[in-house]
């Protein structure tokens, strides 16, 4: 059979065809003259990709990434050079610290250009070297095709993160003839059957053994590993911000670890004899600035994870299993090992413990944020996506709120304030059919908030609850733990956010009161807009562990 002829395509054009090869529907961006190639040809894909232009680089990103983290698909984004780059940066090394596949595509100066501080010219290998796990410049426009099967492929084989391409601008325009590549497979590494016989011995010889759950699971590999958990009696604890991993309402799901691990659940990880890490790298924010678990010797710990660069890069396991976790859980599903009689009644009390800390504390102030979160976990379905900013409002959720699959729990791990709402602009074009409930302060609201017109022209009815104590509530909790009274530089005067919100179109919502909150989400879900619902609360209410005024009295 002869092969189709091979026609005269733009460098722009080709991209923009390997993109449609590779599976892409969407992708996220803030346009720029040094890729207009790519926005030309982007015009002809019809309804193939969609183009959503966000009001920041910084969003673009966001977005892109969340959309990696939801889909388990590169999230793309496109932005223009120099100060687009450099903006769009934060989403960058967010995907990197999250292990999230995501593609960002930077414009660049011409070729002829480079070398002489040219307009916006910044070198791309240096900037995001560190960060990315590859970054390259395309300069001929014949290899398109092959460098973007490699930058999928790198995106989302061993341990997924951000791949950075930059773009001159006259390669884009360069016509060439080539074909297209084929759609890409990640790799993924499987446990052998060693490797599982192993596991079982490891936990067979084990009194107080425990499961720390990480990475990205499919809905399928969640399942299963709750399953497996259960079969076996295995208290199962979720790293900082992957408690949609166990199914919470599992008997052997026992918390999660991170800013809002309560004191009873850090015992038990000290108490724990045997800890087999499951696609994590129980990184500093988990493990308490690795001071808990692990480091002294005095625990066996097992470290399954995709990348074998990462296993006893800072803990030195007796087992290290090189598996991707979806694998490693289908191997999983296959098994009856029935373990756990030596163990049930203590992973029985790690459970008891659990269930009890999700009880909020009393709180006599006008907005009792524990129980408008005790409103909000009994209204959520289990397909809800709930993103999370950074800072202490999140602990409400993290806390209070239970994750079920298909619902998503999406945060940024390397504590980067301004992610939430771009995430939820993300997560609701995803599916519109789900309720996307966005977490941020006013802090981080402030930094990102504009995209919420992202989603009036896109489409997607996020609901965002602003946390708005006039304060950058983290680090007056710091101020206030270590300099009593003595607030610089945390002090916020903030706009209305409702009306903000209503200014761009999306419903608005103001709450002071807690018998205000559910008139309020309820109109916010009836009103088939994007929301923003103004949660009023005081720097008092600092956290769901304590008060400022308990702090001051603990000195």
């Amino acid at each position: 059979m002869a092969k189709a002829a091979l026609k005269d395509r733009t460098g722009g054009q080709v991209l923009v065809d390997q993109l449609i090869v590779h599976g892409v529907t969407r992708a996220f961006c803030v346009p720029g003259e040094s890729y207009l190639e790519v926005l030309d040809a982007m015009h002809d894909t019809g309804d193939q990709i969609e183009l959503v232009n966000a009001r920041h680089e910084a969003g673009a990103a966001n977005m892109a990434e969340a959309h990696g983290k939801l889909t388990g698909e590169p999230g793309i984004c496109f932005v223009t050079r120099g100060p687009g780059a450099c903006h769009a940066s934060i989403g960058v090394h967010i995907a990197r610290q999250d292990s999230t596949p995501m593609i960002l595509f930077v414009g660049q100066i011409g070729r002829e250009m480079r070398g002489r501080e040219a307009f916006q010219e910044i070198d791309y290998r240096v900037m995001f070297g560190t960060v990315a796990k590859w970054v390259d410049e395309i300069d001929d426009a014949a290899r398109i095709p092959e460098i973007l099967s490699r930058a999928f492929r790198v995106a989302t084989s061993g341990r997924p993160g951000p791949v950075v391409l930059a773009l001159p601008e006259d390669m884009l325009t360069d016509v060439v003839k080539v074909a297209d590549a084929k759609r890409y497979q990640p790799a993924c590494a499987a446990p052998s059957g060693a490797d599982l016989e192993a596991l079982k011995d490891a936990l067979a010889s084990a009194e107080r053994p425990m499961l720390v759950i990480g990475g990205r699971w499919s809905d399928a590999a969640a399942a299963q590993l709750t399953a497996f958990a259960e079969a076996n009696h295995l208290p199962t604890v979720a790293v900082f911000r992957r408690q949609d991993t166990v199914a919470n309402s599992s008997a052997s799901y026992v918390g999660a670890l991170g800013t809002s691990a309560g004191p009873k659940l850090k015992a038990r990880m000290k108490e724990a004899d045997l800890l087999v890490l499951l696609g994590t790298r129980l990184s500093e924010i988990s493990n308490d600035s690795y001071t808990n678990p692990g480091l002294t010797g005095d625990q066996r710990i097992v470290h399954v994870y995709p990348e074998a660069e990462e296993i006893g890069r800072v803990y030195t396991p007796e087992l290290g299993i090189v598996a991707s976790v979806d694998r490693l859980a289908e191997e999983l599903s296959k098994t009856s090992w029935g373990l756990g009689t030596d163990w049930m009644n203590w992973a029985a009390a790690c459970r008891t413990e659990q269930e009890a800390d999700m009880d909020p504390p009393a709180y006599e102030g006008a907005l009792d944020l524990g129980a408008a979160m005790a409103i909000l976990r009994r209204k959520l379905p289990n397909s809800a996506v709930v993103t999370l900013d950074a800072g202490n409002h999140t602990g409400w959720a993290q806390r209070f709120l239970a994750f079920e699959r298909p619902g998503r729990l999406i945060g940024s791990t390397c504590g980067a304030m301004g992610y939430s709402v771009p995430a939820a602009v993300s997560a609701a074009m995803e599916d519109p059919s789900r309720p996307v409930i966005s977490f941020v302060g006013d802090g981080g609201f402030m930094m990102s908030g504009q995209e919420i017109a992202t989603s009036v022209q896109h489409g997607g009815c996020p609901i965002v609850l602003v946390f708005n104590n006039g304060t950058y509530g983290t680090i007056r909790m710091h101020q206030e733990r270590d300099h009593p009274n003595r607030i610089s530089g945390t002090a916020l005067v903030n706009p209305d956010f409702a009306a903000m919100a209503e200014a761009m179109g999306a419903f608005g919502a103001r709450v002071t009161t807690t018998d205000e909150f559910e008139p309020a989400f309820d109109a916010a879900l009836a009103s088939g807009k994007p929301a923003v619902i103004e949660l009023v609360t005081t720097a008092e209410q600092i956290s769901t562990r304590a008060t400022i005024t308990q702090m001051h009295a603990r000195r």
